[in-house]
């Protein structure tokens, strides 16, 4: 554990890129040599300013100390870089994480054939369905299902690799002892008895927005292959998942919907543009890693089990159960904005308090040039604050707290 506290301590150094850190762990070998490191010695490495030489000279070990009690008390593991089973997928993608914390049973990603699953959280029954029974029968058939956790195809996916009996991984963009959204509790709960929760984030660390875009790199990167069920046109969650996988160099399927379908669009856009493969059955997926992992996939045709209801007692059955709780947005306080954000992003956000606005009302609202406020909404969207819709109007996907 004594050098487990040495990369927390590293990956908790507040206001360190990721890409210096690693900078940092490639110059000095390991974070227990650049934990003794002189100032001096700080600034031989390429990025480093004074500032954050002096910071790392401070060798300030209290956060660390209280992390690692965290993580004893709860149960959570830490995987280093240097430990052997931090997975090598992960370890080529651009900037892996330095650690990630875990809980439950963490797989050994690289000898299982992991695909992961992700798509809107608005979906629609069609994608609930796909999702589900794709996860179901691919689980069936001995790959690993990875997904985001959230409400929507994340939940679906999920599902159907538990009610297979399969193994199945949720990488969250928060602690591991955080539940987000709430009404997942009981989601987690069974995938922490039958795979893991598995996050960048210390336990503790609450739901941010920016979070979600930087965590998406991980879901891609642990997976031979990334399936889209569901996802608007519009740049989402689900799209730059889609986009990191391709630049990680893995494979990207999409499942087809109605052209019409609002909730499809992004998906038949992926397929026409050829950035995606077609996915309507799990053999469309799987058949290529058959051969290259002959001990775990055994492809077939699997149908999804239902119950001997007629559909008018299903129906009735469905009705029962109670609506689920209203996802809350993540909170952005105004004093955490000030050290990522700049003037012309937080000013923006501000405006889109009061609601959704078109981006020409904006540009007037916030006095400042069309260019640097295109730019400034270009890089929130990117980062999860806000959401394009129709018409150019914007809105914001974070509780905006003035303190």
């Amino acid at each position: 554990m004594a050098g487990t506290k040495y990369w927390v301590w590293l990956s908790e150094c507040r206001g360190l890129p990721l890409s210096l850190r690693l900078r940092l762990l490639e110059h000095f070998g390991s974070p227990e040599d650049v934990y003794y490191a002189e100032a001096d010695d700080y600034l031989q490495v390429e990025g480093m300013t004074p500032a954050l030489a002096a910071q790392l000279a401070d060798k300030n070990a209290d956060e660390a100390d209280r992390i690692l009690g965290d993580c004893e008390r709860l149960g959570v593991r830490i995987v280093t870089m240097q430990d052997a089973d931090y997975p090598m997928r992960l370890r080529n993608i651009f900037e892996p994480p330095c650690l990630l914390y875990a809980r439950g049973q963490l797989p050994l990603f690289d000898e299982e054939a992991a695909i992961a699953v992700v798509g809107t959280r608005k979906a629609t029954p069609y994608g609930i369905e796909t999702a589900e029974d794709l996860c179901y029968a691919m689980a069936k058939q001995g790959a690993l299902i990875v997904s985001g956790g959230a409400y929507g195809i994340d939940t679906a996916a999920h599902r159907g690799a538990l009610r297979a009996g399969g193994k199945t991984v949720a990488l969250l963009g928060c602690g591991v002892d955080v539940v987000y959204p709430a009404g997942n509790e009981w989601l987690y709960r069974d995938i922490v008895a039958a795979g893991a929760l598995l996050t960048e984030y210390p336990p503790g660390t609450q739901v941010r927005g920016s979070h979600f875009p930087v965590r998406n790199r991980i879901i891609s990167g642990l997976c031979l292959a990334t399936l889209i069920v569901e996802a608007p046109e519009r740049r989402s969650g689900a799209l730059i998942t889609a986009q990191t996988a391709l630049e990680q160099g893995r494979d990207v399927f999409a499942v087809p919907g109605p052209i019409k379908a609002p909730m499809s669009r992004g998906c038949n856009r992926l397929i026409a543009d050829g950035a995606a493969a077609l996915a309507a059955d799990t053999s469309d997926i799987l058949w290529e890693y058959e051969a290259r992992f002959p001990h775990k996939l055994h492809c077939g045709r699997v149908e999804m089990p239902y119950t001997n209801l007629t559909a008018p007692q299903q129906a009735a059955k469905e009705k029962e159960k109670p609506a689920p709780e209203p996802e809350k947005l993540p909170v952005l306080r105004a004093s955490e904005a000030s050290e990522t954000l700049t003037d012309d992003q937080t000013a923006i956000l501000r405006q889109l308090c009061g609601g959704e606005m078109q981006v020409d009302d904006l540009i007037e609202a916030v006095g400042l040039p069309t260019r640097r406020v295109l730019s400034a909404l270009t890089l929130l969207e990117i980062e999860g604050y806000v959401a394009q819709d129709g018409g150019k109007r914007f809105s914001l996907c974070v509780e905006w707290i003035e303190e």
